[in-house]
């Protein structure tokens, strides 16, 4: 993904750096991707793009305060910082760039961005794409969120990281000590997943050391609207990166049967 192509824009505060896609169909909403704890713009590859060609949607892509290339934030995150970023910066950004209704893509804590999103805006969102999202906090999510913080300070994966956010220390800790913090365990999005009434496609790795099938079961009991699944073998917390063409294909059918036809 080309930085000379991204935009910024002055948003609560903040910069936010952005990438527009358009999209070769006309009257279609765009997909907005909402990326993971430690993700960007940048570290979206080239998925979204893949998914707006194949789908004719437009995309928008950006990275949150605190990620990527956009302003940099103090460490300090309070464990509500999802929901700050459905309620009141996604809203925010959505109404800046003039963007009505959505379909949502979101990863991981994205996916959760997604779902709290659409609890509050149903008549918004056209449906959602989500990959590993999280409902609540379980034993392996943070199980393996410390194995990280010892990765982080002991391999490559500092220096790693600096390619691809301006602070990578803010950047890391920031979501790291939120998730290991005590205040975080009770933690649950159970209450907005049961207010979505869009179609939902939810995909997992069976390797996925951040969460268990229990999170797409939560999903199916509490949403009002569909829920499908595509439950992936040999595919970790990143489907779209282990499994990019099967993930692609799969959702770009899913859109175009659930919302672009």
């Amino acid at each position: 993904m080309s930085p000379a192509a991204l935009e910024r824009i002055a948003l609560l505060g903040n910069e936010i750096e952005y990438l527009r896609v358009p999209g070769r169909r006309s009257g279609l909403p765009p997909i907005v991707f909402l990326h993971e704890g430690l993700g960007s713009v940048r570290l979206w590859r080239s998925f979204p793009a893949a998914l707006a060609e194949r789908t004719g949607c437009p995309a928008l892509i950006y990275s949150r305060a605190g990620n990527g290339f956009s302003s940099v934030v103090a460490p300090a995150r309070e464990p509500g910082y999802m929901h700050d970023e459905a309620l009141t910066v996604l809203p925010a950004l959505l109404e800046a760039l003039g963007i009505g209704d959505v379909v949502l893509a979101g990863h991981s804590d994205g996916g959760s961005i997604a779902l709290i999103f659409a609890g509050e805006h149903p008549e918004r969102v056209r449906g959602l794409v989500l990959e590993a999202p999280h409902l609540f906090v379980e034993v392996l999510s943070l199980t393996s969120i410390a194995a990280m913080r010892t990765q982080y300070e002991t391999t490559g994966l500092r220096e790693r990281m600096s390619r691809h956010h301006a602070d990578a220390n803010r950047t890391f800790y920031g979501w790291n000590d939120v998730w290991l913090s005590p205040a975080f365990a009770s933690w649950n999005i159970e209450s907005h997943a049961a207010r979505v009434s869009a179609p939902v496609l939810v995909v997992q790795g069976t390797a996925d050391e951040y969460g268990t099938l229990a999170q797409l079961d939560a999903l199916a009991a509490k949403a009002r609207g569909s829920v499908d699944r595509l439950v992936l073998a040999d595919c970790g917390h990143a489907p779209h990166a282990d499994r990019p063409e099967i993930v692609v294909s799969a959702s770009a059918a899913w859109i175009d049967e659930k919302i672009a036809r």
